[in-house]
């Protein structure tokens, strides 16, 4: 993709800072803000970081979370994905449980990965992610949201923290696998 980027005077972003930013918003405009004649900064509009998901599902999925008071860290990662993150304990170990929302999302089911178990975990896919969301029909694009992915990858965990205890995984699985 080719991007044409303009140069803004920093004066010019100080004189119309909203006429700026509907014209990056809306228009799709891309501008480097220069200072003393130097670059100092881009200014892109938010489509070129984040992910391919409604920004108003967004705010209420983060919204739901803060109302149940979870703590999570927010990040986006190199495939432009969002990626929540949670500190969890499971067998006594911490593991960090990170509910990922693809591009497409929430049509598109989240990939959850547990960072800090064993190599060797079985209701995993292949790509490391835990075998959660198997097929389309275990997940609800009208009625799942990640508070209901949280709480699925936490009764995983539960399972793991069986498995762990006892070395078979328990025969009463919620996890789709």
């Amino acid at each position: 993709m080719k991007i044409d980027f303009k140069t803004l005077k920093m004066m010019e972003l100080r004189s119309s800072p909203g006429e700026v930013l509907d014209r990056v918003a809306r228009d799709g405009e891309v501008f480097v803000i220069e200072r003393n004649g130097q670059p100092k900064a881009c200014l892109v509009p938010v489509s070129f970081l984040l992910p391919d998901i409604s920004p108003e599902r967004i705010t209420e999925e983060l919204n739901k979370l803060r109302d149940k008071k979870e703590n999570y860290k927010l990040t986006i990662n190199d495939h432009k994905e969002l990626e929540i993150k949670f500190q969890e304990s499971a067998a006594g170990e911490n593991i960090v449980i990170s509910i990922v929302l693809p591009h497409g999302y929430p049509n598109a089911a989240p990939r959850i990965d547990a960072q800090g178990i064993p190599e060797n975990t079985p209701h995993r896919w292949q790509d490391g992610s835990l075998s959660i969301f198997g097929t389309i029909a275990t997940w609800n694009t009208k009625s799942h949201d990640i508070i209901y992915a949280l709480i699925v990858a936490r009764s995983w965990l539960k399972q793991y923290a069986k498995w762990r205890k006892t070395g078979e995984w328990p025969k009463d699985l919620q996890d789709g696998s």
